[in-house]
């Protein structure tokens, strides 16, 4: 059993964030999706590419790649953490996605615009590696703090997440700005080298978090009995939310706003490209000043949780994503955008840490089977990613514009501020 607040193991367990977040920012983010534009651009000739011998825009293919991933993870992530839960290897199969993501991540090196079947392929693996390996990752909160101390420690992950990916950022971006200084014949070869780094240091750093981390022991052998265990287990969880108004009101709410907060972060970059028509190294820029003012918002919502309240402090956050959906709209220089960036970073930081944090309080103190809470927690919101993604795609291909996608992903926010005032967490909260 591990120790709680426990400051060194606390400081690994976040360490997995540092590890881990290089992904999401830079294959995620901030430039393989300019790069897959580019290429793909390049090789078929303009937005609209073939895939599988279906004629698709190559915006609208990724966003539905990107809901595929999720789905997928929807449904395994039950059976594999009611395993983990059972069998006591919740670390080993933290381990297992995230070496499934870095050598993904690895692997995009050799896509090159024309084998789009394969740069597709790699980037779902990369996803599905990096949302499998969270589900364990988050479940081990509950394990290593108490509910006191909770939301800073989701903060601290977080936190320690964008300082990571911001050095691995810079050292991408330099690498891009003097590709002949470090021996590469193009700034697109020395693009898809930092995918190599990105998996490298991925995987590299992950090893902090799993010498710390330990399952518990006993072990239960997986058997084929085990498997129906592993639904038996999301079944048990489903029977604490659906009797538990405030959990199953918290979480309604989550799924309703997580739709706008991770399809407007996912799809970000290719707004900017197509509507703003921001270069590489201006979208880098971009990317780098939302992740440090992420930083900031973290710990600025972590602190007012602490004065005001779990359930104050998200909907600050949700007001202010109705607002950037609504003026996103609107942009039409790049100025603007930076604006409005400071301003989605500052609450990416502060909903993704609170929301975390706000579902572990709700966890009973006396459950084992953290990674199956946790696990309906990760079904919740990618089943929101899967719908609030295919949406934004789907609005994009039918209207030619990312314009009204955007404006569209306000009234996920907004069904989530009301349902959240319904939830009252500041009185029901521990």
């Amino acid at each position: 059993m591990l120790e709680k607040n426990n400051k060194r193991l606390i400081n690994a367990w976040a360490s997995f964030d540092w590890a881990n977040s290089v992904y999401n920012l830079i294959v995620t983010t901030a430039i393989f999706p300019i790069y897959y534009l580019g290429t793909t651009e390049a090789a078929f000739g303009g937005e609209m590419v073939t895939f599988m011998g279906v004629q698709i825009s190559n915006s609208v293919l990724y966003s539905y790649a990107i809901s595929f991933s999720f789905l997928l993870i929807v449904f395994i992530s039950p059976i594999l953490s009611g395993i983990a839960d059972y069998s006591g290897l919740k670390k080993r199969f933290m381990q297992i996605f995230t070496y499934l993501g870095s050598f993904s991540c690895m692997a995009l090196y050799f896509f090159t615009g024309e084998n789009i079947e394969f740069g597709i392929m790699c980037a779902v693996l990369a996803s599905l590696g990096y949302a499998g390996s969270l589900v364990f990752y988050n479940g081990f909160l509950p394990e290593i703090t108490s509910k006191e101390h909770m939301d800073k420690v989701s903060a601290k992950g977080f936190a320690m997440g964008y300082i990571g990916s911001v050095i691995l950022l810079i050292i991408n971006l330099v690498l891009l700005q003097k590709p002949d200084f470090f021996g590469f014949e193009s700034d697109i070869a020395a693009t898809r080298f930092g995918f190599v780094l990105v998996g490298v240091w991925w995987m590299l750093f992950a090893q902090i978090a799993f010498y710390h981390l330990k399952d518990r022991n006993p072990y239960k052998p997986i058997t084929r009995g085990v498997l129906g265990n592993g639904v038996k287990e999301l079944r048990s969880v489903y029977k604490v939310v659906k009797g538990k108004l405030l959990m199953k009101r918290y979480l309604t709410s989550f799924f309703l706003y997580s739709m706008g907060v991770q399809t407007v972060m996912l799809l970000a970059p290719l707004f900017a490209d197509k509507e703003i028509e921001m270069g590489a190294d201006e979208m880098i820029i971009v990317v780098l000043l939302l992740q440090i003012v992420a930083i900031v918002g973290a710990y600025f919502f972590a602190w007012l949780s602490d004065k005001k309240g779990n359930g104050f402090a998200i909907s600050f956050t949700l007001i202010i994503w109705v607002a950037i959906c609504v003026f996103g709209y609107f942009l039409e220089d790049k100025i603007a955008f930076y604006t409005l960036a400071s301003f989605l970073g500052f609450v990416m930081g502060g909903v993704q840490s609170m929301s975390r944090s706000t579902y572990s309080k709700l966890i009973p103190s006396s459950a084992t089977d953290t990674a199956s809470f946790f696990s309906f927690f990760d079904i919740t919101e990618k089943l929101a990613i899967v719908i609030g993604s295919f949406s934004y795609g789907l609005i994009n291909q039918f209207t030619g514009s990312m314009r009204y996608s955007m404006v569209f992903m306000s009234l996920f926010f907004i069904a989530g501020y009301i349902i959240l005032q319904k939830a009252n967490l500041k009185k029901n909260m521990v």
